[in-house]
């Protein structure tokens, strides 16, 4: 990639976050269920709608979330909140609430991890 910018890391959380969400959930193992599964009629359902299908994400996509959470290394404990409830689209009212601060000061503090972020990815060579 030729530039970080604060945008392209943002958005490279927001994708982490998404696919993230996407993986399967995790199950203890050696649990099962010898009941056999229950068919029901279409009248027994009583309007129910089906359970949303979500497909797990790509191996790429994946790689690119491990990646992503490797970089959450550079930041320091509250940074990694605050970039992670951004990508996962909390309101900035309740990220306020969280860091008991106003919501420019939030942005800036938003802001100033993911210049640290991106100015970690460019290097000192492509810094300014």
């Amino acid at each position: 990639m030729a530039e970080w910018t604060i945008e392209t890391v943002a958005d490279r959380f927001i994708e982490a976050a998404r696919t993230a969400h996407r993986l399967p959930p995790v199950r203890v193992q050696g649990y099962f269920n010898c009941w056999p599964t229950i068919v029901r009629m279409p009248w027994e359902n009583l309007g129910e709608e089906p359970p949303p299908r979500y497909y797990p994400p790509d191996p790429a996509a994946i790689d690119r979330m491990l990646e992503t959470m490797r970089w959450v290394r550079w930041l320091k404990e509250e940074q990694r909140h605050l970039v992670w409830m951004r990508a996962q689209h909390y309101p900035w009212k309740e990220v306020c609430c969280r860091f008991g601060c106003d919501r420019t000061t939030a942005w800036r503090r938003w802001q100033t991890a993911l210049q640290r972020v991106a100015g970690t990815l460019n290097g000192p060579s492509r810094g300014a």
